[in-house]
Protein backbone atom coordinates (compact mmCIF):
# COMPACT_ATOMS: atom_id res chain seq x y z
CA UNK A 1 0.00 0.00 0.00
CA UNK A 2 1.38 3.42 -0.98
CA UNK A 3 1.81 5.89 1.85
CA UNK A 4 2.97 9.48 2.28
CA UNK A 5 6.57 8.52 3.00
CA UNK A 6 6.74 6.26 -0.07
CA UNK A 7 6.02 9.27 -2.25
CA UNK A 8 8.67 11.37 -0.55
CA UNK A 9 11.27 8.59 -0.59
CA UNK A 10 10.82 7.57 -4.22
CA UNK A 11 14.34 8.60 -5.26
CA UNK A 12 13.99 7.29 -8.80
CA UNK A 13 11.24 9.76 -9.62
CA UNK A 14 12.06 12.85 -7.59
CA UNK A 15 15.81 12.87 -7.09
CA UNK A 16 16.11 15.94 -9.31
CA UNK A 17 13.58 17.99 -7.35
CA UNK A 18 15.38 20.26 -4.92
CA UNK A 19 12.31 21.08 -2.87
CA UNK A 20 11.50 17.47 -2.21
CA UNK A 21 15.07 16.64 -1.33
CA UNK A 22 15.05 19.30 1.38
CA UNK A 23 11.76 17.98 2.73
CA UNK A 24 13.14 14.45 2.91
CA UNK A 25 16.20 15.71 4.77
CA UNK A 26 13.96 17.38 7.35
CA UNK A 27 11.93 14.19 7.83
CA UNK A 28 15.11 12.15 8.33
CA UNK A 29 16.34 14.62 10.92
CA UNK A 30 13.06 14.39 12.82
CA UNK A 31 13.14 10.59 12.76
CA UNK A 32 16.63 10.60 14.23
CA UNK A 33 15.49 12.89 17.00
CA UNK A 34 12.38 10.73 17.62
CA UNK A 35 10.96 13.34 19.91
CA UNK A 36 8.35 15.87 18.87
CA UNK A 37 6.36 16.94 15.84
CA UNK A 38 8.03 19.93 14.25
CA UNK A 39 5.00 20.82 12.15
CA UNK A 40 4.10 24.32 13.29
CA UNK A 41 0.44 24.75 14.14
CA UNK A 42 -1.68 27.67 12.93
CA UNK A 43 -1.34 30.25 15.70
CA UNK A 44 -4.76 31.84 15.10
CA UNK A 45 -6.51 28.86 16.71
CA UNK A 46 -5.43 29.85 20.21
CA UNK A 47 -7.09 33.26 20.51
CA UNK A 48 -8.12 34.96 17.26
CA UNK A 49 -10.14 32.19 15.56
CA UNK A 50 -10.84 29.22 17.83
CA UNK A 51 -13.39 27.88 15.36
CA UNK A 52 -10.43 26.69 13.24
CA UNK A 53 -9.63 24.06 15.88
CA UNK A 54 -13.09 23.29 17.26
CA UNK A 55 -16.45 23.24 15.44
CA UNK A 56 -18.22 23.86 18.76
CA UNK A 57 -16.93 27.46 18.64
CA UNK A 58 -18.94 28.29 15.50
CA UNK A 59 -21.49 31.00 16.30
CA UNK A 60 -20.35 31.29 19.91
CA UNK A 61 -20.75 35.07 19.51
CA UNK A 62 -23.91 36.69 18.20
CA UNK A 63 -22.30 38.25 15.16
CA UNK A 64 -20.88 37.32 11.76
CA UNK A 65 -17.19 36.40 11.95
CA UNK A 66 -15.07 36.31 8.78
CA UNK A 67 -11.47 35.12 9.10
CA UNK A 68 -8.64 34.63 6.65
CA UNK A 69 -5.21 33.26 7.50
CA UNK A 70 -1.97 32.87 5.56
CA UNK A 71 0.71 30.65 7.07
CA UNK A 72 4.18 30.32 5.50
CA UNK A 73 6.28 27.61 7.13
CA UNK A 74 10.07 27.27 6.87
CA UNK A 75 10.70 30.54 5.02
CA UNK A 76 13.46 30.23 2.45
CA UNK A 77 13.16 26.47 1.94
CA UNK A 78 12.10 25.48 -1.60
CA UNK A 79 8.79 23.63 -1.61
CA UNK A 80 8.10 24.60 2.00
CA UNK A 81 4.54 24.24 3.33
CA UNK A 82 2.06 27.09 2.91
CA UNK A 83 -1.42 27.10 4.38
CA UNK A 84 -4.39 29.33 3.66
CA UNK A 85 -7.67 29.21 5.54
CA UNK A 86 -11.01 30.97 5.33
CA UNK A 87 -13.80 30.65 7.88
CA UNK A 88 -17.21 32.22 8.29
CA UNK A 89 -19.43 31.61 11.27
CA UNK A 90 -22.47 33.26 12.82
CA UNK A 91 -25.25 32.65 15.31
CA UNK A 92 -28.53 32.06 13.51
CA UNK A 93 -30.62 32.35 16.65
CA UNK A 94 -32.29 29.69 18.81
CA UNK A 95 -28.87 28.72 20.21
CA UNK A 96 -27.67 27.51 16.79
CA UNK A 97 -24.33 28.42 15.23
CA UNK A 98 -23.45 27.79 11.58
CA UNK A 99 -20.05 27.90 9.94
CA UNK A 100 -17.94 27.32 6.84
CA UNK A 101 -14.29 26.25 7.05
CA UNK A 102 -12.09 26.15 3.93
CA UNK A 103 -8.49 24.94 4.15
CA UNK A 104 -5.80 24.79 1.47
CA UNK A 105 -2.26 23.44 1.90
CA UNK A 106 0.67 23.13 -0.47
CA UNK A 107 3.76 21.16 0.59
CA UNK A 108 6.30 20.22 -2.04
CA UNK A 109 4.38 18.44 -4.79
CA UNK A 110 1.35 17.63 -2.66
CA UNK A 111 -1.70 19.89 -2.54
CA UNK A 112 -4.56 19.45 -0.08
CA UNK A 113 -8.03 20.97 -0.02
CA UNK A 114 -10.60 20.65 2.74
CA UNK A 115 -14.10 22.19 2.86
CA UNK A 116 -16.31 21.80 5.96
CA UNK A 117 -19.80 22.97 6.84
CA UNK A 118 -20.50 23.27 10.58
CA UNK A 119 -23.52 23.01 12.86
CA UNK A 120 -23.09 23.99 16.52
CA UNK A 121 -25.56 24.09 19.39
CA UNK A 122 -24.99 26.36 22.40
CA UNK A 123 -26.75 25.53 25.67
CA UNK A 124 -26.91 28.34 28.29
CA UNK A 125 -26.01 27.08 31.76
CA UNK A 126 -26.68 30.17 33.87
CA UNK A 127 -27.50 33.87 33.64
CA UNK A 128 -23.80 34.85 33.85
CA UNK A 129 -22.91 33.83 30.30
CA UNK A 130 -21.69 30.26 30.84
CA UNK A 131 -22.65 27.81 28.13
CA UNK A 132 -21.97 24.30 26.90
CA UNK A 133 -21.41 24.02 23.15
CA UNK A 134 -21.42 21.01 20.83
CA UNK A 135 -20.32 21.15 17.20
CA UNK A 136 -20.10 18.91 14.15
CA UNK A 137 -18.44 19.68 10.81
CA UNK A 138 -19.07 17.60 7.69
CA UNK A 139 -17.50 18.03 4.27
CA UNK A 140 -14.82 16.63 2.00
CA UNK A 141 -11.05 16.39 1.71
CA UNK A 142 -8.79 15.95 -1.28
CA UNK A 143 -5.04 15.43 -1.67
CA UNK A 144 -3.29 15.17 -5.00
CA UNK A 145 -0.01 15.65 -6.83
CA UNK A 146 0.12 17.94 -9.86
CA UNK A 147 1.78 15.61 -12.35
CA UNK A 148 2.88 18.52 -14.55
CA UNK A 149 5.26 19.60 -11.77
CA UNK A 150 7.00 16.24 -11.55
CA UNK A 151 10.56 16.28 -12.87
CA UNK A 152 11.35 12.68 -13.76
CA UNK A 153 9.27 9.74 -14.94
CA UNK A 154 5.87 11.26 -15.77
CA UNK A 155 4.36 7.78 -15.96
CA UNK A 156 5.48 6.63 -12.54
CA UNK A 157 2.75 4.55 -10.90
CA UNK A 158 3.42 6.05 -7.46
CA UNK A 159 1.95 9.38 -8.57
CA UNK A 160 -1.15 7.91 -10.21
CA UNK A 161 -1.77 5.61 -7.22
CA UNK A 162 -1.52 8.54 -4.83
CA UNK A 163 -3.98 10.58 -6.91
CA UNK A 164 -6.35 7.62 -7.17
CA UNK A 165 -7.50 8.20 -3.57
CA UNK A 166 -9.71 10.97 -4.89
CA UNK A 167 -12.14 13.08 -2.87
CA UNK A 168 -13.58 11.53 0.28
CA UNK A 169 -15.88 12.50 3.13
CA UNK A 170 -14.42 14.13 6.22
CA UNK A 171 -15.54 15.78 9.43
CA UNK A 172 -14.72 17.26 12.84
CA UNK A 173 -16.39 16.86 16.22
CA UNK A 174 -16.01 19.20 19.20
CA UNK A 175 -17.34 20.41 22.49
CA UNK A 176 -16.60 23.44 24.69
CA UNK A 177 -17.47 25.03 28.00
CA UNK A 178 -17.22 28.81 27.91
CA UNK A 179 -17.88 31.62 30.35
CA UNK A 180 -16.81 35.29 30.44
CA UNK A 181 -13.50 34.19 32.01
CA UNK A 182 -13.02 30.42 31.64
CA UNK A 183 -12.73 28.39 28.44
CA UNK A 184 -12.28 24.60 28.17
CA UNK A 185 -12.60 22.66 24.93
CA UNK A 186 -11.89 19.38 23.22
CA UNK A 187 -12.16 18.37 19.56
CA UNK A 188 -11.59 15.37 17.30
CA UNK A 189 -10.62 16.63 13.84
CA UNK A 190 -10.11 14.61 10.65
CA UNK A 191 -12.84 12.06 11.32
CA UNK A 192 -12.11 10.49 7.93
CA UNK A 193 -9.75 8.18 9.84
CA UNK A 194 -12.84 6.41 11.18
CA UNK A 195 -14.26 5.80 7.71
CA UNK A 196 -11.32 5.86 5.29
CA UNK A 197 -8.36 4.65 7.34
CA UNK A 198 -6.25 3.64 4.33
CA UNK A 199 -6.65 6.99 2.60
CA UNK A 200 -5.98 8.88 5.82
CA UNK A 201 -2.74 6.99 6.48
CA UNK A 202 -1.57 7.63 2.93
CA UNK A 203 -2.16 11.36 2.60
CA UNK A 204 -2.28 12.85 6.12
CA UNK A 205 0.77 11.65 8.01
CA UNK A 206 0.95 14.98 9.87
CA UNK A 207 -2.81 15.43 10.42
CA UNK A 208 -4.14 16.49 13.80
CA UNK A 209 -5.74 13.68 15.81
CA UNK A 210 -7.15 15.64 18.77
CA UNK A 211 -7.04 19.08 20.36
CA UNK A 212 -7.66 20.07 23.99
CA UNK A 213 -7.24 23.50 25.58
CA UNK A 214 -8.03 25.55 28.67
CA UNK A 215 -7.68 29.27 29.35
CA UNK A 216 -8.66 31.82 32.00
CA UNK A 217 -8.94 35.59 31.65
CA UNK A 218 -7.44 37.69 34.44
CA UNK A 219 -8.11 41.42 34.74
CA UNK A 220 -4.91 43.22 35.77
CA UNK A 221 -5.68 46.94 35.95
CA UNK A 222 -8.81 49.05 36.20
CA UNK A 223 -9.85 52.65 35.64
CA UNK A 224 -13.32 53.80 36.64
CA UNK A 225 -14.29 50.16 37.16
CA UNK A 226 -13.21 49.37 33.61
CA UNK A 227 -10.49 46.84 32.80
CA UNK A 228 -7.55 48.37 30.91
CA UNK A 229 -5.08 45.48 30.86
CA UNK A 230 -6.04 41.80 30.95
CA UNK A 231 -4.13 38.58 30.39
CA UNK A 232 -5.40 35.18 29.29
CA UNK A 233 -3.01 32.27 30.04
CA UNK A 234 -3.70 29.17 27.97
CA UNK A 235 -2.54 25.56 27.86
CA UNK A 236 -3.23 23.18 24.97
CA UNK A 237 -2.42 19.60 24.12
CA UNK A 238 -2.69 18.28 20.57
CA UNK A 239 -2.01 15.05 18.78
CA UNK A 240 -0.27 14.78 15.41
CA UNK A 241 -0.53 11.63 13.31
CA UNK A 242 2.85 9.96 12.95
CA UNK A 243 4.58 12.09 15.60
CA UNK A 244 4.60 12.62 19.35
CA UNK A 245 1.90 14.80 20.87
CA UNK A 246 2.61 18.51 21.37
CA UNK A 247 2.04 20.56 24.54
CA UNK A 248 1.50 24.33 24.18
CA UNK A 249 1.56 26.93 26.94
CA UNK A 250 1.22 30.66 26.42
CA UNK A 251 -0.68 33.87 27.02
CA UNK A 252 -2.53 36.71 25.37
CA UNK A 253 -1.96 40.11 26.98
CA UNK A 254 -4.39 42.72 25.76
CA UNK A 255 -5.26 46.34 26.35
CA UNK A 256 -8.67 47.84 25.59
CA UNK A 257 -9.86 51.44 25.45
CA UNK A 258 -12.76 52.92 27.37
CA UNK A 259 -14.76 53.25 24.17
CA UNK A 260 -13.86 49.73 22.97
CA UNK A 261 -12.74 51.27 19.68
CA UNK A 262 -9.57 49.21 19.58
CA UNK A 263 -7.68 46.50 21.41
CA UNK A 264 -3.98 45.68 21.34
CA UNK A 265 -2.79 42.10 21.78
CA UNK A 266 0.59 40.60 22.61
CA UNK A 267 0.90 36.81 22.45
CA UNK A 268 3.59 34.34 23.40
CA UNK A 269 3.33 30.55 23.11
CA UNK A 270 5.93 27.87 23.81
CA UNK A 271 5.50 24.55 21.98
CA UNK A 272 7.04 21.34 23.27
CA UNK A 273 8.37 20.59 19.77
CA UNK A 274 11.15 23.07 20.60
CA UNK A 275 9.60 26.12 18.99
CA UNK A 276 8.46 29.50 20.29
CA UNK A 277 5.78 31.75 18.80
CA UNK A 278 5.30 35.47 19.28
CA UNK A 279 2.39 37.50 18.00
CA UNK A 280 1.14 41.06 17.86
CA UNK A 281 -2.43 41.97 17.01
CA UNK A 282 -4.78 44.91 16.84
CA UNK A 283 -8.57 44.98 16.74
CA UNK A 284 -9.98 48.27 15.48
CA UNK A 285 -13.76 48.52 15.38
CA UNK A 286 -14.74 45.50 13.23
CA UNK A 287 -11.29 44.72 11.77
CA UNK A 288 -8.65 42.56 13.45
CA UNK A 289 -5.05 41.83 12.39
CA UNK A 290 -2.67 39.28 13.87
CA UNK A 291 1.02 38.86 12.96
CA UNK A 292 2.90 35.88 14.39
CA UNK A 293 6.41 34.56 14.02
CA UNK A 294 7.55 31.11 15.13
CA UNK A 295 11.19 30.40 15.87
CA UNK A 296 12.42 26.79 15.84
CA UNK A 297 15.08 26.03 18.46
CA UNK A 298 15.45 22.28 17.84
CA UNK A 299 17.35 20.36 15.16
CA UNK A 300 14.95 21.59 12.49
CA UNK A 301 16.41 25.09 12.84
CA UNK A 302 19.44 23.94 10.81
CA UNK A 303 17.19 23.59 7.77
CA UNK A 304 14.12 25.75 8.41
CA UNK A 305 14.35 28.43 11.02
CA UNK A 306 11.13 30.39 10.93
CA UNK A 307 7.42 30.52 10.22
CA UNK A 308 5.33 33.59 9.48
CA UNK A 309 1.58 33.97 9.77
CA UNK A 310 -0.92 36.72 9.02
CA UNK A 311 -4.50 36.53 10.28
CA UNK A 312 -7.29 38.92 9.30
CA UNK A 313 -10.69 38.99 10.96
CA UNK A 314 -13.92 40.91 10.44
CA UNK A 315 -16.71 41.05 13.03
CA UNK A 316 -19.98 42.25 11.54
CA UNK A 317 -23.58 42.72 12.71
CA UNK A 318 -22.63 42.42 16.34
CA UNK A 319 -25.59 42.10 18.71
CA UNK A 320 -26.11 41.46 22.38
CA UNK A 321 -24.28 38.50 23.92
CA UNK A 322 -26.09 35.15 23.78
Amino acid sequence: MLNHHNIYNNKRTYKTIRALAVTCLVVITLAGNSAYAQLTNIQSIYFQNQYLANPAMAGIEKQLNLNMDYHQQWIGVPGSPTLTTFTADFNSGNKVGLGLNVYGNSSGLINRTRVMGTYAYHIPLNDKGAKLSLGLSIGFSDAHINESNVVGDQGDLAVSQFNSHGVYADGDLGMAYTSPKFNAQFSLPNLKRAFFQNQADAVDVEASTFYAAMSYKIQLTYANNYSIFSIEPKVAYRGVMGYSNVFDVGFNLYRTTFEDNYQLNLQGIYHSDNSLSWGFGIDYHTLGLLFTYTYNTGQLSSYANNTFELGISLKLFKKATL
